[in-house]
């Protein structure tokens, strides 16, 4: 049997389509040329459309790690109170960033499987008169647990108080709607991997003017990071250091394939996929973490596990050719995950809707072949009949 095919549906990094791939084999040229200035011209108005926003998209060399962390230092100084609005694993790793930077973190945390909920969120900040907190820190989409939060309430809530509104959208952007202008938003940032379909290695952060305004003030120590520094190569079509030509390549590729599928008909992809996925999973008669499906992500699905999460991921990948991902923290022995975002289609998410099926049946679980697959074409069909 040929073993070396696999498909990959964990959500990031994600499948990288032939012309991106292709892309990044171009020959290195002058990033102080012209060439890499019409590169930069190309990618900087394709991000912006992306983002949704006039502003400028910065292109910081990292993952969204570094997102998080330049999103931090350009705005805030050491001692600064941030509210944290935590979903999930990714949501407590900013914590930890926040916290390691001299921040003063006061966490707002959900149940996995929960949404933020905005009235909550509200209430905090009323009660905060002194308007102690300088920013909130939230997920767009929470990668560990399958979950989407209502970014465009939450940040009119938070524009009440004042705040800077911070949106990791790393596993969002590109999958989901987000409209850093229309909504708000001070900060949001992304990473290559993800449903940009390109490889890890860059990290895309738009700040507003009133994020700009703060790094002003900001005190915080930043050299690798510094907004000022990228701001001004950025009006120059540069970056401060050297940048990452390849993966400009890459990138260009990719949003050009965004461009030609529309940004709208991206997002209709992945609603088409999320609820193919959704209704695939029921039908096998298992659960999904999604508390309430209206909060689940149409980027990557969190799925109650009826067997050892290992067991069932191992048997798909090294049986069936199907790679999927596990739970994070304390969710790692009770849920996998579906990733279905970028360079994903309604095919595949059928195979690991297939292979899911199979791997539950080689492991002594009652399952009904074909049951997963028949929901997930009514989904389809439904989506072509308009």
């Amino acid at each position: 049997m040929i073993t070396e095919k696999s498909l990959l549906m964990i959500p990031g990094p994600t499948p990288i389509p032939p012309q991106v791939a292709a892309a990044m084999t171009q020959p290195m040229i002058n990033h102080r040329g012209e060439a890499f200035f019409s590169l930069f011209d190309e990618v900087s108005q394709g991000l912006r459309s992306l983002f949704r926003t006039e502003q400028p998209v910065y292109i910081f060399p990292g993952a969204g790690s570094g997102g998080w962390e330049a999103a931090l230092v350009n705005t805030l100084s050491p001692g600064d109170t941030v509210l944290s609005v935590s979903v999930g694993d990714f949501g407590e790793r900013w914590v930890k960033v926040a916290r390691a930077l001299g921040l003063t973190v006061e966490r707002l945390v959900f149940e996995p499987g929960q949404a933020a909920n905005p009235g909550r969120i509200a209430e905090r900040l009323n009660a905060d008169k002194a308007r102690v907190i300088k920013a909130v820190l939230v997920q767009h989409n929470e990668t560990s647990t399958g979950i989407t939060n209502d970014v465009r309430t939450i940040a009119q809530v938070v524009r009440e108080h004042g705040a800077l509104l911070m949106v990791d959208s790393v596993s969002g952007l590109g999958a989901l709607p987000l409209e850093f202008d229309a909504w708000g938003v001070d900060v949001a940032l992304t990473g290559a991997q993800k449903a940009l379909m390109c490889p890890p290695g860059l990290s895309m952060i738009a700040f507003s003017e009133r994020a700009r305004a703060a790094s002003e003030s900001s005190k915080m120590p930043r050299f690798y990071w510094d907004l000022k520094a990228v701001h001004s190569s950025y009006l120059k079509r540069q970056t401060p250091y050297t940048p990452a030509i390849s993966l400009f390549y890459a990138l260009q590729a990719a949003l050009r394939m965004i461009q030609a599928e529309t940004v709208e008909g991206a997002w209709a992809r992945h609603r088409l996929m999320g609820a193919m996925c959704r209704a695939g999973v029921k039908a096998m008669g298992l659960s999904l973490l999604a508390a309430d499906e209206a909060w689940a992500s149409n980027s990557v699905t969190a799925v109650r596990s009826p067997i050892e999460p290992k067991k069932l991921r191992k048997t798909a990948r090294e049986q069936l050719g199907v790679q999927l991902a596990g739970g994070q923290a304390e969710l790692e022995a009770s849920i996998f995950r579906i990733g279905h975002l970028g360079y994903v289609t309604p095919n595949d998410v059928i195979q690991a809707l297939t292979a899911t099926e199979m791997a539950l049946a080689l492991n002594g679980h009652p399952v009904e072949l074909g049951a997963a697959v028949t929901a997930a074409q009514r989904e389809w069909v439904r989506h072509l009949h308009g």
